[in-house]
């Protein structure tokens, strides 16, 4: 088993991103949240026009260009379609404050009694730790996330900091992408060529079917898809090598906790990562490929 830094394996890298990537992911299904947008002025006809600003707003007022830079995935007229009302109908500050609003009822909803527990209190202690130890050079989503106040209450703290580990991850992924040279639509491409979700499932990330199928082609004369749009040993073994340069990456947080406290935490969370799953609000399929690479 491959370990980084600090004797961390890349399986428990890989875990713990698991276990915080749901509690999250609330902010972009919990109705509690979505309420809080529409009293912004946001329209909910689906989860996008959220999105793209709660995501975006430790960015502070940024045009599309920039957004689709950080997000990388998405296309960027998708991403244009969403930000360049964004900032007419609400400020970053005020985004800000609602989506904090938004996860503290969204919690309290799906954990009940247990979202003032000392548990999770425990738990965001810990996971708090790791955050604040993230090496945000170079990773913008996390440096952003990382200078907003922290805030006291303990379920919103866990929150927090599971958002800053996430985007820290995330912007590594981007930086191990960039080094196998594939680019935003290719990114999809090849995830979906190894199974990773379904190509119905990428096609929420906005691009044209001649967009998805060009960058088909351009894997396909790399030597890394089929011409059935799976991938071919090459293509998989690249599609490793990325993830485990994004485990390689998302490792540095965690030397600021023992292996014991890993440890502990990893249980800690397993509760309050099944009681999200366990509400029904998170998709069964997504585009992350968690529990598939």
């Amino acid at each position: 088993m491959v370990k980084h830094e600090g004797g961390l394996e890349s399986t428990r890298v890989r875990q713990l991103w698991h276990l915080l990537e749901p509690l999250h992911a609330v902010l972009y299904y919990a109705p509690e949240v979505f309420e809080e947008a529409v009293a912004l002025g946001y329209d909910a006809k689906d989860r996008w026009p959220s999105y793209f600003p709660y995501r975006a707003a430790p960015l502070g007022a940024v045009g599309a260009e920039r957004v689709a830079s950080a997000f990388y995935s998405f296309d960027p007229c998708m991403v244009a379609e969403n930000i360049e009302p964004a900032w007419k109908i609400a400020s970053p500050e005020a985004l800000l404050q609602a989506r904090v609003r938004g996860i503290d009822r969204a919690y309290r909803a799906i954990f009940g009694a247990r979202t003032d527990s000392p548990e999770l209190a425990e738990a965001a202690a810990l996971a708090r730790r790791a955050a604040e130890a993230a090496n945000t050079a170079g990773r913008p989503l996390a440096a952003a996330n990382a200078a907003l106040d922290w805030p006291e209450a303990p379920h919103l703290q866990l929150w927090h900091a599971a958002t800053i580990l996430r985007e820290h991850r995330g912007d590594g992924h981007i930086a191990a992408l960039l080094v196998a040279g594939l680019d935003p639509v290719e990114s999809l491409v090849s995830f979906a060529a190894i199974g990773a979700a379904s190509v119905e499932r990428f096609e929420s990330r906005g691009w044209s079917r001649a967009e998805w199928a060009s960058a088909r082609d351009r894997l396909t004369a790399r030597g890394l898809v089929g011409a059935d749009g799976t991938a071919t040993a090459a293509g998989r073994e690249l599609r490793r090598t990325v993830e485990e340069r994004t485990d390689q990456l998302a490792a540095v947080p965690w030397q600021s906790l023992t292996v014991d406290e890993v440890d502990r935490l990893a249980a800690l969370l397993g509760e309050f990562w099944v009681a999200v799953l366990s509400s029904g609000l998170l998709p069964t399929e997504t585009t992350l490929g968690i529990g598939k690479v």
